[in-house]
């Protein structure tokens, strides 16, 4: 497909549009991450602290974001390399393709995730439940142990890449069957969780806050963080989706739609984990080792999904059932957001010059090469899932920062008017993206980085000790050194493409 047919794609519908930008909102963030997030941030009383920053940062710094990476997308109809090229200048190219890099970073790692899901779905099918925590335990270490993970990591970017090389309307329609079919999965789920005796401690415990909590830094950084996660906000993602939007479909409301959305679908999967969970073992044991089940959740923070939810829905009537149904939500959580994922990748490349079959094709086979080690290793994961989950909030930053240079006021009056029936959101937005979501990055990096400098002791010069600060600081650096001195070839490629459209 030449770039001219390329640039020429468009969602067919606003309803088509929404539901592939929640496809990329709504995946294992919500489903796999959030309740142990949520679970680890808790205090002795509740995890409501933790809730109230998070949506703090859904409407600070999330909805926000989501609005200007619309924008920046139908205004520039590029990827995020060209979009800081035409919008922000030549010299700031590197700035998208660091937050390129950083959902692609994701992916590779997401990927083998995605293979976990598809397994767990086949055995649930197949093979009965786990009738102890043992068995539950022994079936995660024989998928762990052998080749499984290489085998379900390769059908993960298969499928995935298979989508995306037909194109947007094939990723639009994938997403109008995953979208309301993992809705349904998880309203079913939830009323099943909220029925079970003792269910309703656990969804408290979820919405109860414990309000000195929030005096901690790593509680804010980790909210904001999982705010990025749940939302896609600043990933870059939706700027990509945003190339494809009609003029007529309109910035702001679907920007609310995003983000609320996708934040009801975080609390509905966290009333299943915690109502679940609390309702089969707080029959066995008291609040507080129920607490250190979800806090201490496994190998890369899988324990909570991956094994004890399987061992639990064996304790529950109907059990098989509502782990099929809870683990084929997962899935089609976890593929709705790999295709925007191979999507944002593919279209950098695209916009380089490549032919978009060859795009795509060599990013579903880079994305298996460079998934492995995190296929092969928890440990490894589990780091690449902190260092750039982080990163996000730079990401974000860099976003900010585009509408700043451009003029968030600017910006708003000839990008956001075109749309009948749209919202505008006024100059609240201006102030939000042009000074407070900055402040926001800057501060919350910095203080992480002070808490990790702070906690690594001895080993935070170690840049091969995984949480120490010299890591964090080598795989950031590496990536922004490459970027800059490659500038100025990422832009002229990027922006002679657009010449050839044209």
């Amino acid at each position: 497909m030449s770039v001219a047919n390329q640039n020429e794609q468009r969602f067919s519908s606003r309803l088509g549009l929404i539901l592939s930008v929640l496809g990329i909102a709504v995946g294992t963030g919500n489903i796999w991450r959030f309740p142990r997030i949520a679970a680890t941030n808790g205090g002795a009383e509740g995890a409501g602290a933790f809730l109230v920053a998070w949506i703090v940062f859904l409407l600070v710094w999330s909805v926000p974001l989501i609005i200007a990476e619309y924008a920046l997308g139908r205004h520039s109809r590029m990827g995020v390399v060209g979009t800081f090229a035409k919008t922000v200048g030549e010299r700031f190219g590197w700035m998208g393709a660091f937050v390129g890099l950083v959902a692609t970073a994701i992916m590779f790692y997401y990927a083998a995730i995605v293979g976990w899901c598809i397994y767990y779905f086949g055995r649930m099918v197949v093979a009965p439940l786990p009738a102890t925590s043992e068995a539950a335990r022994g079936i995660w270490d024989a998928f762990q142990g052998g080749l499984w993970p290489v085998l379900f990591l390769a059908l993960a970017v298969g499928a995935g890449g298979f989508i995306v090389w037909r194109g947007v309307n094939s990723i639009e329609r994938a997403n109008k069957v995953l979208i309301p079919t993992l809705v349904a999965v998880v309203l079913v789920a939830v009323v099943r969780a909220v029925t079970l005796p003792g269910a309703g401690e656990g969804v408290s415990f979820l919405f109860t806050p414990q309000w000195d909590l929030l005096s901690e830094p790593t509680l804010w950084v980790n909210a904001l963080a999982q705010n990025a996660w749940d939302t896609g906000a600043g990933w870059g993602l939706i700027l990509t989706y945003g190339a494809y939007m009609q003029e007529k479909h309109g910035i702001v409301q679907n920007a609310f739609i995003t983000g609320v959305g996708n934040n009801c679908i975080s609390l509905l999967a966290g009333i299943i984990v915690f109502g679940t969970v609390f309702a089969v073992l707080g029959a066995e044991m008291p609040r507080a080792e129920v607490l250190e089940v979800m806090k201490d959740s496994g190998p890369a923070g899988t324990g909570l999904t991956f094994i004890w939810m399987p061992r639990l829905f064996a304790e529950m009537p109907l059990g098989r059932l509502f782990a099929i149904l809870f683990f084929l939500g997962l899935m089609f959580a976890a593929f709705s957001s790999l295709f925007s994922m191979i999507e944002l990748a593919s279209r950098i490349l695209v916009d380089l010059g490549w032919r978009r079959p060859t795009a795509v094709g060599s990013m579903a086979g880079g994305g298996f090469l460079l998934g492995l080690p995190s296929a092969l290793s928890t440990q490894f994961l589990a780091n690449q899932d902190y260092v750039w989950g982080v990163a996000l909030i730079i990401s974000g930053g860099f976003v900010a920062f585009a509408v700043v240079r451009y003029g968030a006021r600017r910006l708003r009056r000839d990008l956001m008017r075109g749309s009948p029936g749209d919202w505008d959101p006024g100059g609240g937005w201006d102030a939000l993206i042009g000074a407070l979501v900055p402040a926001q990055a800057v501060a919350l990096v910095g203080w992480f980085l002070y808490g990790i400098y702070d906690a690594s002791g001895a080993a935070r010069w170690n840049p091969f000790e995984l949480g120490a600060l010299a890591n964090f600081l080598m795989q950031w650096g590496l990536a922004l050194i490459v970027l800059v001195a490659a500038n100025g070839w990422l832009v002229r490629r990027t922006l002679a493409g657009e010449t050839r459209e044209a």
